[in-house]
């Protein structure tokens, strides 16, 4: 048991208490799904990973948990993080659903990144009498997520809390431990998330959206809050959030490799090869938010000012988050997540053709990237990012589904084809 838990949840006078409390049942009863589901006959079909599809194979030992899509991995948010989304209303009715596997899927899925700084978010909305878990499963999940998974988590947003929420972790208090329960925050509309990641990458599901716009109808004029913040125009020396082939055109050198890449990876080869945990750790948003200005605004930013290593870090990372289309494109996204069923043999040829089929821009920008990441792992002993650990970090940041949101079915292949591409540099890029 971890030595956080002060009190057994079973002996727990309080545990009685929340096996009284009721959730309001939704209307709806029949758990219809946000998307269209595969038939048995289309998920029969094959052994390998359906690109257009978030769910594992059909034989995979989590796949009756992958298939309802109740957690998901949406990028990094607005501080460097990795964000973890799980939804309530994707649960179906408790005898469809094995707990206890949801909770090691739930883990299998923290495991990849709570080794750095991460973010959950939980959609409450639809959590009913009907698919809500035991005490039991609550206080086992609770023992399950030790230090290891509670050290770096930076944040837990639970969005539309209700009363049953808030009474239950109310009951709760006294296992839960004090640094633990600060990181805790309530959100009441979905506008209030923009402050800690952009919506549209979250995938929110249709029900979530449809209970915020019935929330927001309900109030008054003059009590509504703000709707989520127009995408302005960009500027005219916009970087972020521009295509790689705009940024080159407007290099007064014709660069295919973007400043801002130039900049970060310059200032990262010269303080950062030997920073332990390096890309790991998030940055104070506000300088994050200042360095994105002043790069939109045309100005010229210089790191070795600053002298933070993790801010250059997260520049970068946002940087190839926030491009309009990722580093690897859309096109090969297929042949990507695909990639686990190219032989060992052929893996070099098959990288090697689709790396040199990317537009020049993108093939530039990815050589400069993985060569310098190349110099990252060579130091590996001293700053711990491994090629493995660097694909973990890099891989959603260099290729992701037009929806943005990504499944375990798709992560894992593409960390793999990532590994496999910082493993093999020397050979693919000659």
């Amino acid at each position: 048991m971890s030595s956080e838990l002060l009190v057994d949840l079973g002996e727990d006078p309080a545990t009685a208490q929340l096996g009284q409390l009721k959730l309001t049942t939704i209307e709806n009863q029949e758990w219809p799904p946000d998307e269209p589901s595969l038939s048995k006959s289309e998920t029969d079909i094959s052994q390998h990973f359906d690109a257009g599809s978030p769910h594992l194979p059909w034989d995979h030992p989590f796949y009756d948990i992958a298939r309802h899509q109740i957690i998901e991995v949406a990028g990094d948010d607005n501080f460097g993080r990795k964000v973890i989304v799980f939804s309530a209303c994707r649960m179906p009715p408790q005898h469809q659903l094995d707990h206890h596997k949801l909770l090691m899927y739930l883990k299998g899925t923290l495991d990849q990144y709570v080794e750095s700084d991460y973010t959950l978010i939980y959609f409450h909305y639809g959590l009913t009498s009907e698919n809500k878990p035991s005490l039991s499963w609550l206080r086992d999940a609770y023992r399950e997520f030790d230090r290891k998974y509670k050290k770096n988590i930076k944040a837990l947003y639970i969005v539309h809390p209700t009363m049953f929420i808030k009474t239950l972790l109310f009951l709760f208090k006294p296992i839960i431990s004090f640094k633990f329960g600060r990181k805790i925050n309530y959100v009441s509309y979905l506008s209030e998330l923009e402050d800690v990641v952009k919506c549209e990458q979250l995938l929110i599901p249709t029900r979530v959206k449809e209970y915020d716009n019935k929330l927001r109808a309900s109030l008054k004029p003059t009590a509504q809050p703000p709707m989520s913040r127009p995408s302005s125009p960009p500027l005219p020396n916009q970087v972020f959030g521009v295509s790689l082939a705009l940024l080159r055109q407007r290099s007064p050198d014709v660069n295919p490799v973007p400043v801002v890449m130039r900049d970060t990876i310059a200032f990262l080869l010269e303080h950062g090869l030997e920073i332990e945990g390096i890309f790991r750790r998030s940055a104070n948003v506000t300088l994050v938010k200042d360095v994105q200005l002043r790069y939109n605004s045309g100005a010229t930013v210089n790191f070795r000012e600053m002298e933070d290593v993790h801010l250059a870090a997260v520049i970068l990372k946002t940087f190839l988050r926030e491009l309009p289309e990722p580093l690897m494109t859309f096109q090969f996204y297929n042949d990507i997540v695909n990639f686990a069923s190219v032989s060992n043999d052929n893996q070099v040829t098959v990288i090697k053709t689709l790396v040199e089929s990317l537009p020049e821009e993108n093939y530039a920008s990815l050589r400069y990237l993985v060569t310098f990441l190349a110099q990252v792992s060579v130091n590996s002993e001293v700053n711990k990012m491994t090629n493995s650990n660097l694909a973990v970090v890099f891989g959603p940041n260099l290729l992701w589904g037009r929806d943005n949101a990504m499944s375990l079915s798709a992560i894992g292949p593409i960390n793999n084809f990532t590994r496999a591409l910082l493993d093999q540099q020397h050979l693919i890029f000659t």
